[in-house]
């Protein structure tokens, strides 16, 4: 019994302590070890603006906002291996999607990439075309969406990420 202890004690007397989850990363920490964490949504938000429906067919128009310094793959990614940034609607309630229309990439060369890559920065205006069923009901009525992005600064990408979103939409 005293063995088992004293062994114990060994073993805890010569490990690491533990890092403070809130302690800053420094040079001689790896950088696999302070990104582990961090994924695309640390970078990348989206916000949607109620919209109001009188005739057959409205625009609604997801905001996608890219933190200064990082950018976001384009729809179409301009290679198979990178995540294209990606709107997926569920139709409901007597509401259809018409078609969605991502904005012009911007053309960038970075050092992770022998090419130049399409991406967006800043913000983003993601156009959605609803479209209403002539019974829908009138009254508000939710879209639920889903946001696929993958978020990179000028040195590496970060693991892709989605945020799930809600379109209001008032049938008048």
């Amino acid at each position: 019994m005293i063995s088992c202890t004293c062994v114990l004690l060994g073993m805890i007397a010569c490990t690491k302590p533990a890092s403070q989850p809130n302690a800053p990363a420094t040079a001689a920490t790896p950088a696999a070890t302070r990104n582990a964490a961090v994924t695309s949504l640390n970078f990348v938000k989206a916000s949607v603006a109620p919209v109001q429906l009188s005739g057959e067919s409205v625009e609604a128009t997801v905001t996608v906002k890219v933190q200064s310094g990082y950018h976001v793959n384009a729809n179409p990614a301009s290679d198979s291996y990178l995540k294209a940034t990606e709107l997926i609607l569920q139709a409901a309630d007597g509401l259809s999607i018409g078609f969605i229309k991502y904005p012009s990439a911007i053309n960038k060369k970075f050092s992770f990439s022998d090419k130049q890559l399409a991406v967006y920065e800043g913000e983003v205006p993601v156009k959605v075309m609803l479209k209403a069923a002539p019974a829908a009901s009138k009254g508000t009525h939710n879209l639920n969406a889903k946001l696929n992005v993958q978020a990179c600064d000028d040195q590496l990408c970060y693991p892709p990420g989605t945020m799930e979103l809600t379109i209001p939409v008032e049938i008048k």
